[in-house]
């Protein structure tokens, strides 16, 4: 590790890679990048220059990864390649910070999480918002019981998706659940401090619109004492974004709840016996803080938070929702105990860094 950084590779060069984690990982002290592997020869030439990388192509991903050049990956390739792109790296001792969802089956988490194992490197999955101020704020109030125990969550995720991009080309796995419905998924998991044990689904397709998959679909899940959550998530809306809670004695209401962007500040109105207060945390680079952290750990030894287990948690919750469709019928979830892993000191308040032009992301490829 070069002058204590931890040197990245980035690999695949779509729309998050080159308009979010390469120009947010310049605010980290702790990282930089020094490779980037792509399909792509436009992107390759372009960002090459941009960042001053060395660029490979997918053939020679392995080279790569023996070349000494790098201690960690970035992994934002389409989810059906994760697992094949994630696996090597770990194997060959090279950390992995992977986009969300970790994958499209528990079986490829599970691959993955043994890869790690094996070659003694860390695997953190990307959740951003692990390390924003105002979710770990409203994480907080849940733990402490502000607006007393909470009994039902809803949200709703949609964006106005161009057809021609990969993630409406791949059916389900690529589709608005396992996308966008993560969030939502994510977190009503740790504001209400429990894991679901049953889902149900309904969806449907919009007239006109040319998706390999459902373009909107609801998401109703049940909790061991009681709690109800529901989410929607659309391709085919404009773009929207909330979350609420509501408790016995108040409520809670995020909005925007989910997005990134250097004037994007998670905000929450608090609700507790009839008065309200507004809470606006301001801005702060989600992409770099995520990687600083990433690197805090890989540099201390520390396992990270959003490790492996917490990837695989998820995505056995888009496998049930994917069942749940296919069936019409609710789907029964193992029981798990929760973890409390998330901590205050995890929260990453970096000044945001203004997006670069992106260079062709609308490809089938996803590259």
């Amino acid at each position: 590790m070069a002058q204590g950084k931890v040197r990245y590779a980035v690999l695949g060069g779509g729309e998050i890679s080159q308009g979010a984690f390469m120009p947010g990982i310049a605010a980290s002290d702790n990282s930089e990048m020094t490779a980037l592997v792509t399909g792509d020869p436009k992107k390759a030439e372009v960002l090459g220059k941009r960042y001053n990388l060395k660029v490979y192509g997918y053939e020679d991903y392995e080279t790569l990864l023996n070349s000494g050049e790098i201690d960690a990956v970035y992994v934002a390739t389409p989810n059906f390649r994760h697992r094949q792109d994630t696996v090597p790296a770990l194997e060959a001792g090279i950390h992995v910070l992977l986009e969300k969802p970790m994958a499209t089956s528990v079986e490829d988490c599970q691959a993955m999480i043994e890869a790690a194992g094996r070659g003694n490197a860390k695997l953190m999955v990307a959740y951003r918002l692990h390390h924003e101020p105002g979710t770990l704020e409203m994480i907080q109030h849940m733990r402490e019981g502000t607006i007393g125990a909470p009994r039902t969550f809803s949200s709703q995720l949609t964006q106005d998706l161009n057809p021609k991009n990969h993630r409406a080309l791949h059916g389900y796995w690529a589709g608005p659940v396992p996308d966008m419905g993560t969030y939502p998924i994510n977190a009503v998991r740790h504001l209400f401090g429990a894991e679901p044990v049953e889902v149900s689904a309904m969806s449907d397709n919009t007239p006109g619109r040319d998706y390999t998959c459902d373009d909107s679909v609801t998401v109703s899940l049940r909790f061991p004492e009681g709690q109800l959550a529901q989410f929607y998530v659309s391709y085919a809306t404009s773009g929207h974004n909330h979350l609420s809670v509501v408790g016995e004695r108040g409520a809670l209401f995020s909005r925007p709840s989910y997005m990134f962007g250097p004037g994007v500040s998670i905000d929450y109105d608090l609700s507790v016996d009839g008065e309200t207060t507004v809470h606006s945390p301001g801005p702060v680079e989600q992409f770099g803080g995520q990687t600083d952290y990433f690197s805090h750990c890989i540099l201390n030894d520390i396992d990270p938070e959003a490790d492996g287990t917490e990837g695989l948690r998820d995505v056995r919750i888009l496998e049930a929702i994917e069942q749940a469709l296919k069936t019409g019928q609710p789907q029964s979830i193992e029981p798990l105990e929760y973890r409390e892993r998330i901590q205050s000191d995890q929260v990453r308040r970096l000044t945001p860094v203004e997006p670069p032009e992106v260079i062709s992301v609308e490809t089938i490829s996803g590259d």
